[in-house]
């Protein structure tokens, strides 16, 4: 019997492709994929995506983290820092492109 094999959220890191142990700011990649937050899953069993399949994988992988996303909340696309409403006057919110050149 042949077994498909797909690619899955890693159940270890739920998709994050790391862990804060301790809450000190150190993260480790998650050994169970790597660090991807995926894995493959062929007849029941999971492995680790190899790097060199990243490239032909790279859509399906998007797809997939667009989805875990979502599920945590996210709505649209990411917000440059003059865009974000908290860095209104500072530094990080003046638009580098609208700032005049030195001479």
């Amino acid at each position: 019997m042949k077994h498909s094999r797909t690619i899955v959220r890693c159940a270890s890191c739920d998709g994050f492709g790391w862990f804060d142990e301790g809450g000190g700011g150190q993260a480790e990649d998650c050994d169970w994929c790597a660090g991807a937050g995926y894995v493959y899953r062929e007849g029941g069993r999971d492995s680790v995506i190899p790097r060199s399949d990243y490239t032909a994988l790279a859509e399906e992988l998007e797809a997939l983290e667009l989805q875990r996303l979502r599920e945590l909340g996210y709505q649209g696309v990411a917000k440059k820092p003059w865009q974000q409403r908290i860095r209104k006057d500072t530094q990080l919110g003046r638009n580098p492109y609208n700032e005049p050149e030195d001479d």
